[in-house]
């Protein structure tokens, strides 16, 4: 079973709040959940609606089909009767003529119980009636919600004369609830692997869709000890952030797509310098401000070309939440053991989305530090912050922890000790010395695709970062057609970790699926390996993929 709830209205009626309390409930019940958001660049008006897509086993992506449309104003049944499915249920704040509809008076019954306000809640018990469930969870969320005692009184009674209000209607099977699970966002979990790592400073100015990795660090700064500093622009995060990282402690700066142009010398620092550095680049459509609140993966190329000058980063685009997660704590231990930049490429379709998944074993993660001990620093003489090792990996020590000795930082080009020069032999020492880092990168850290389907298959679907839902969907109704289908779902992007690739790709039809317009990573790949692509699905509408849309554009545009 599944089902797909779209609630639409206007910025401003609660739809934020309405979505929360729905989803949290449905969690607690033990429902699988999948919760994604299309919202205007607006504070007050326009159309925005938010899926929350339920079922009894595991929900791995949106649906455009919806089952119940809970219509705040007349403009969201305009917008959204094509997409109702037939046995379809409309919930609608008003007298509607429809054979679909229900008709909720929920703004005059919020204004009977003293607050025009509750409307939404109201709307949540007539949902829940509809659906033939209790309000017991429900009571519980907006008591955690709700810190005032007397909104929650009028909240319960909203909710109790919404759910009085109508009848039920459909009739959802019975699930268990599982004590393993949390309900997360991209954004939430990209901040916690960030806590977990031991992040001990995050500066960033704020941005959509970025802005929810700041919120959630900030949220345990003072629980946790955590500095996180809002800077007056993009160009004073990053600059703060590898300030905070040479003084010795795990920094992270966090941004979106026009923000990421304005860290880009910042970037070219900590690069020549060699400073550990990990940066949260959630994506939206540009250039310049483009759709602030959609989705895009059109940063690829720049974000691995950005910069000027050649230097050594490493590019992760999480798959989902599990994934944003353990990417941005190993982003971590690379940034400190190869000295170099790690960008977690993420976007707003992830960012945005919420999931229930598996509680993350903490007890398997492991901070690796790799900057000197006290006890090896006391044993250092004639420190060479750019010493020339086999690897090219230095010595890493913080200012102060050396006696009678400088930890020099230099955004020229430098010698061993970190002073400037533009000695043609050392410059070309040093330039091989960082790009050996890779390397041993390459050779000991990066991570192959994960490949999804039968040894033996005709079409192999080539997907990075958040497609990674909708494609395991769409090969899963392929299957079911008898279509020998396999999916590979690149996180590590740069370097691009190619034997996978190479091994699967023999003898079939490779279909990259990405959202931007160019085919960024299908060029990648053929840069990187000489593979081409036998078709290309692109989406550039600033919406992401279904797993619906991706079958049937296989079905139509590749198999026939």
């Amino acid at each position: 079973m599944k089902l797909n709830l779209v609630v639409g209205g206007a910025a401003g009626q609660g739809l934020k709040t309405l979505n929360y309390i729905l989803s949290k409930t449905f969690f607690r019940k033990g429902f699988s959940i999948y919760s994604s958001k299309d919202y205007m660049s607006r504070v007050r008006g326009g159309h925005n609606f938010m899926s929350i897509r339920i079922g009894d086993e595991e929900i791995t992506g949106p649906t455009t089909e919806e089952d119940i449309l809970l219509a705040l104003n007349e403009e969201t049944i305009e917008l959204h009767q094509d997409k109702l499915v037939d046995d379809s249920t409309i919930l609608y704040d008003g007298e509607l003529e429809d054979r679909r509809s229900v008709n909720l008076s929920a703004s005059e019954i919020a204004k009977e119980i003293g607050n025009s306000k509750v409307a939404s809640t109201v709307f949540i018990g007539g949902v829940l009636k509809i659906l033939g469930l209790d309000l017991a969870e429900t009571k519980e969320v907006l008591d955690e919600y709700f810190e005032d005692e007397e909104i929650k009184e009028i909240n319960y009674k909203a909710l109790e004369a919404g759910y009085q209000e109508v009848e039920t209607d459909y009739q959802l099977p019975s699930v268990s609830k599982t004590d393993n699970q949390i309900l997360i966002d991209g954004n939430q979990a990209v901040g916690l692997g960030a806590v977990m790592a031991g992040v001990q400073f995050y500066s960033a100015y704020p941005m959509t869709p970025s802005t929810g990795v700041m919120n959630y660090i900030a949220n345990q700064e003072n629980k946790l000890g955590i500095v996180v500093e809002q800077a007056e622009d993009e160009i004073a995060a990053i600059n703060m952030a590898i300030g905070a990282s040479y003084s010795g402690v795990r920094a992270m700066t966090g941004t979106s797509g026009g923000g990421f142009a304005l860290m880009n010398e910042g970037l070219g620092l900590a690069g020549v310098a060699e400073t550990p550095l990990v940066i949260a680049e959630v994506q939206r459509p540009g250039p310049a401000t483009g759709l602030p609140t959609r989705t895009e993966q059109s940063d690829l190329s720049f974000v691995i070309n950005s910069s000027q000058g050649e230097f050594p980063l490493v590019v992760l685009a999480p798959k989902d939440a599990q994934d944003a997660f353990h990417q941005t704590f190993r982003a971590f231990n690379l940034a400190e053991k190869y000295q170099l930049p790690v960008i977690i490429l993420s976007d707003q379709f992830l960012a945005d989305s919420k999931k229930n998944i598996t509680e993350f074993d903490l007890d398997s993660l492991t901070i690796k530090r790799s900057i000197m001990s006290d006890e090896e620093a006391e044993k250092i003489e004639d420190y060479k912050r750019y010493q020339l090792t086999e690897d090219g990996i230095s010595p890493l020590a913080y200012p102060g922890q050396l006696e009678d000795e400088v930890v020099v930082f230099d955004s020229d080009e430098h010698d061993q000790e970190g002073h400037i020069t533009e000695d043609a032999d050392t410059r070309v020492k040093m330039v091989d010395k960082r790009a050996k880092k890779i390397e041993k990168l390459i050779d000991e850290d990066l991570a192959e695709p994960e490949y999804i389907g039968p040894e033996k298959i005709d079409y192999l679907l080539v997907g990075w970062g958040s497609t990674y839902g909708p494609l395991l969907e769409a090969r899963e109704k392929l299957a079911q057609d008898d279509c020998q289908v396999g999916v590979l779902s690149f996180s590590d992007v740069w370097p691009l970790p190619t034997a996978k690739l190479e091994e699967k790709a023999e003898n079939i039809e490779l279909i990259v699926v990405e959202n931007n317009s160019t085919g960024q990573f299908s060029k990648l790949i053929r840069s990187e390996t000489g593979i081409k692509a036998s078709e290309k699905i692109l989406k550039y509408d600033g919406r992401p993929f279904t797993g619906f849309e991706l079958y049937n554009a296989i079905k139509e545009e590749v198999m026939f």
